[in-house]
C-alpha cells in the first residue's frame, strides 16, 4: 500500500493581513527511495516571522514561496527509510522540509543532531535558527560591553529569549519588551531580564524610560512600529541596533519613522541581517547554544500546536502575538 504524505501548500497570496484560506491541506503519495536518498518522519515544524513576508510576490532577500508548492519551513525529524550511505533509519535530523509531515533528501541541507542532552524540539528554537539569530545580532551587531544596557523587543519569542539572556551572560543589563503581564513577568522571572516593557499597557515611552534610566546601548529589533519609535528615542550616543525582524510591518501597511534625526544626531549603527547569509557562524554559536541549554542555564518555552491542519491557525496566531515562546506544531 503507497503511503501518504500530507502537506500544506500556499494556495493564494495575501491581501493584507493572512487567513487560513491562504492554505490548503494536500495528500500526496510517497514515491519509492532513490539510490542516495533517505526519508524523513517529520516531528516538529517550526513556525517563524519570517514566512509572511515570503508569502508576497515582492522584492525581499529570498525569493517568494511558489504557489501550489509546500510551504517553507525548518522541520526536525527521524529518518525512517533510507538507501543514503550516511543516513540511517533512527538518526534525528534538522532539514528545511517545510510544511508536511514527510521529507525525502539526498543529504544537501541536512544536519544530525543529538538529543541525549537537548530536546529534539530545541534544535528548532534556542538551539536552532532563532538561536543562532539571537546569537549573531547580539555578538556581531550590538557587541554589548559589561555595564551597557541592551533592550530586545518579543522579548518572550524565540530569538528575543535568547538575545536577553545571552546579554546577561555578558554583563550587560537587558531590557525586553513584551506584550502583557504574563509575557513581562516570564520574561523577569524565569528568563532573568532585568526590566520588562508591557507594550499593551498604552504608557510604552514612558515605562520604557522609567527601565533604561541611564538610556540604552544596544538594541534588538524584531517588532518595528511604535516599539522602534519609543526605542530610538532612548538610545545613547553610539548606539547599535541589530535590525531582525519587522513583524508589525509584515502585512505590508508602510510604518515612518516618526524621528528618523535620532539616527544622525545619537551617530546609531543600524545593521540589518539574514542569518542564513552568516554560515560561517553557524557552528561556534550552536555549540555555545547547545552547551547553554543542556547545562540548563539558557532557558526557553514553546507554543506547540498539534497535527499538520492546525498550522495554518497557529502561524496567524503567531503574527498576532498569541504564542507564548517558539511556536512549534507537533507532527507525531
Amino acid at each position: 500500500m503507497t503511503q501518504i504524505n500530507r502537506q500544506l501548500v500556499l494556495a493564494s497570496r495575501p491581501e493584507g493581513a493572512a487567513t487560513t484560506d491562504n492554505f490548503r491541506l494536500v495528500e500526496t503519495p510517497l514515491a519509492p527511495l532513490a539510490e542516495g536518498q533517505f526519508r524523513v518522519r517529520n516531528h516538529y515544524l517550526s513556525l517563524d516571522p519570517y514566512m509572511r513576508g515570503r508569502m508576497n510576490d515582492s522584492k525581499s532577500y529570498a525569493a517568494p514561496q511558489p504557489l501550489d508548492e509546500v510551504m517553507i519551513g525548518g522541520t526536525v525529524g527521524e529518518v525512517v527509510e533510507s538507501k543514503h550511505p550516511k543516513f540511517a533509519a533512527g538518526d534525528k535530523v534538522v532539514a528545511m522540509f517545510g510544511w508536511q509531515e514527510y521529507g525525502t533528501s539526498d543529504g544537501t541541507g541536512v544536519r544530525k543532531v543529538d538529543d541525549t542532552h537537548v530536546p529534539l524540539s530545541a534544535y528548532l528554537g534556542s538551539v536552532g535558527m532563532p538561536g543562532v539569530t539571537a546569537w549573531y545580532g547580539l555578538n556581531r551587531i550590538i557587541a554589548p560591553k559589561a555595564g551597557e544596557t541592551v533592550v530586545v523587543s518579543a522579548a518572550s519569542g524565540a530569538v528575543g529569549s535568547v538575545v536577553g539572556q545571552l546579554a546577561k551572560l555578558a554583563g550587560a543589563r537587558a531590557v525586553g519588551i513584551a506584550g502583557g503581564e504574563d509575557k513581562c513577568r516570564y520574561v523577569v522571572e524565569s528568563l532573568g531580564f532585568d526590566a520588562c516593557v508591557d507594550y499593551k499597557a498604552g504608557n510604552l515611552y514612558q515605562d520604557l524610560k522609567a527601565a533604561t534610566p541611564e538610556g540604552v546601548d544596544g538594541y534588538f529589533e524584531n517588532v518595528g512600529g511604535e516599539v522602534l519609535d519609543a526605542t530610538l528615542a532612548r538610545m545613547n550616543a553610539f548606539g547599535r541596533i541589530a535590525l531582525c525582524g519587522m513583524i508589525a510591518n509584515y502585512d505590508g501597511e508602510p510604518l515612518p519613522l516618526k524621528r528618523p534625526a535620532l539616527l544622525l544626531t545619537q551617530r546609531l549603527l543600524v545593521q540589518g541581517f539574514i542569518v542564513s547569509e552568516h554560515p560561517d557562524v553557524w557552528p561556534e554559536a550552536l555549540t555555545q547554544l547547545g552547551t547553554l541549554v543542556a547545562q540548563k542555564k539558557l532557558h526557553y518555552r514553546e507554543s506547540i500546536a498539534q497535527g499538520l491542519e492546525r498550522a495554518p491557525e497557529a502561524f496567524i496566531g503567531l503574527l498576532k502575538g498569541k504564542n507564548f515562546g517558539k511556536q512549534l506544531v507537533r507532527l507525531i
